[in-house]
């Protein structure tokens, strides 16, 4: 990350990119970065946010936690509100708890992949 605690988009697209098997789409329109693991959606970046925004997919009850608990995490922008997050990347997260919701929500997308997709990807390199 940044000395100011703020990510750039280009340090963010990394981090999702370096998930196995991590692609990168455009199906809302130029603004909008969708990140998937096998055609599933795990992050969605508006890249035109100052500060950028990012939506992950979260645990039910720990996304109301996390919006009771941070101000700049609000319901999912455009998702379904009791499954995803909007994470407002403007530094008041701490590292450590950002990092781990962009590895919840891939790791709830992964768990919702096809047995024969699951091990297709744990062999990718």
């Amino acid at each position: 990350m940044t000395d100011s605690n703020r990510i750039t988009l280009p340090q963010l697209r990394e981090l999702l990119l370096s998930k196995r098997g991590a692609t990168e789409e455009r199906p809302f329109g130029p603004d909008t970065l969708v990140f998937k693991v096998m055609g599933k959606k795990f992050a969605l970046v508006g890249e035109k946010n100052d500060p950028l925004r990012i939506t992950l997919k979260c645990n039910p009850d720990d996304a109301l936690a996390l919006r009771d608990q941070y101000p700049a995490i609000i319901p999912g922008y455009h998702m379904n509100k009791k499954h995803w997050n909007t994470i407002i990347l403007d530094g008041t997260v701490p590292e450590p708890e950002f990092l781990r919701l962009i590895d919840h929500s891939y790791t709830l997308v992964v768990k919702t992949l096809k047995k024969a997709d699951r091990e297709k990807l744990a062999n990718q390199t």
